[in-house]
């Protein structure tokens, strides 16, 4: 029997103690409970904020373009037609759809009230293929067909609807700034449907016709920008970089990710914070396995007198307990991945929690097992567990055998 093999057999023995060491048995199973606690918290809350990650992701993309193209100076462009014809001869670029964005202020013919709201012009039909704004759509007019928002009609968001009391088939006065005149320029729009809002930053919005943004804003075969989707979401920023080097100044492409970027920031942040504050609960269960290894050689001083006696080397022996501390954690971690997972799955699959669905814009947990967060956790926590293997092992190996047979 080799050496390694002997110590381990006799660190195996040492957790297999029978009634006389019932409580070091106890200790070890309260650092194995401890551990496995704090890895399956581990998976469980990084599964349910990936879900949520994700869910808030594909929100804003179902909602928005991967990439916008605008001028720097703010202008509109007329030659916007080869601008598309340009940015189409990239391969991840799957349509390109021209639009017109202004900020201005509606009010509620009824109910007097007014908000701020930025008006988008848009080719509904199109842009609807990309976007599925038939999901979106909460409720509309008889006169909607779901292709061209019609003449003088606007689609507005839920949270514009609600903040100035308007609904389908209601009208309401769209106000826009003029230039060198403090007077607003109005008018009169129908409220051809209400689209659901949520994503961040862009609640307060209105669509409108492009071509009745044209006229509106009295810029014939012009637009203010370009929506941009791509093949590959997840590499956005990449081909907008690309974008930028064919177009150049005064162009600028932004990727969804640069739109967000402070928000998708905190959402990582959290996550890191998150796993850093859960991680505690398995540094004290590290804790309790160094309290069980230097209780446990206590215990077993004369038995590591004798063994210095019959010849084993000191590092032999701190092996033992060092693979004790090994044994203590990778049981616990794996207890913790497999109990972790199962939970997740059963939150995943499960309608346990419901949720406020105009709160979070969803109604259930959203939960996404992500392979490199557990893999991540498994292997935090079997090296805390291992570092706390060491100290015990080292303090054993500093036993003088005599005093150990003597006093043990």
């Amino acid at each position: 029997m080799s050496t390694l093999s002997v110590e381990f057999f006799i660190a195996v023995r040492y957790l297999r103690m029978g009634k006389k060491g019932f409580f070091s048995l106890l200790t070890t199973l309260i650092a194995i409970g401890g551990t496995t606690l704090g890895v399956a918290a581990l998976v469980i809350t990084l599964a349910v904020m990936s879900g949520f990650q994700s869910s808030i992701r594909n929100n804003i993309l179902g909602k928005q373009p991967h990439i916008v193209v605008v001028r720097t100076d703010n202008k509109s462009f007329k030659d916007y037609l080869s601008i598309e014809d340009t940015i189409k001869t990239n391969e991840s670029v799957v349509s390109v759809f021209p639009f017109i964005e202004k900020q201005g202020i509606v009010r509620g013919k009824k109910s007097k009230i007014s908000t701020g709201i930025i008006i988008k012009a848009v080719d509904y039909e199109n842009e609807s293929n990309t976007l599925n704004f038939s999901k979106q759509i909460k409720v509309s007019s008889m006169n909607f067909d779901g292709k061209k928002i019609g003449d003088k009609s606007v689609i507005l968001s839920s949270e514009i609807a609600k903040c100035i009391h308007a609904s389908v088939g209601d009208e309401v006065v769209l106000m826009f700034p003029e230039n060198f005149s403090s007077i607003p320029k109005m008018y009169l729009f129908n409220v051809s449907a209400v689209m659901q809002s949520g994503s961040p930053g862009g609640n307060f919005f209105g669509l409108i016709d492009l071509h009745e943004g044209q006229t509106l804003f009295s810029i014939p075969n012009a637009v203010t920008g370009l929506d941009i989707h791509t093949k590959n979401f997840d590499s956005a920023s990449v081909t907008a970089s690309q974008l930028q080097n064919m177009l150049s100044y005064p162009y600028k492409a932004r990727a969804w990710t640069d739109v967000h970027k402070n928000f998708l920031s905190a959402l990582k942040l959290e996550k890191i914070m998150m796993f850093l504050i859960l991680g505690l609960i398995i540094l004290v269960a590290a804790f309790n396995i160094i309290s069980n290894l230097l209780l446990l050689s206590i215990q077993k001083s004369k038995e590591i007198g004798i063994m210095s006696a019959m010849g084993f080397l000191k590092t032999s022996i701190s092996k033992i307990f060092f693979y004790e501390g090994l044994i203590i954690g990778s049981i616990g971690t794996i207890l913790g991945i497999i109990s972790g997972l199962a939970i997740s799955l059963v939150l995943k699959y499960f309608d346990i929690f419901k949720l406020p669905k105009g709160v979070y814009n969803v109604d259930r947990l959203p939960v996404a097992i992500v392979p490199s967060d557990v893999l991540m956790i498994a292997a935090s926590a079997f090296v805390i567990t291992v570092i706390a293997g060491i100290y015990p092992a080292y303090q054993v190996s500093k036993l003088d055998p005599i005093e150990a047979i003597r006093y043990g």
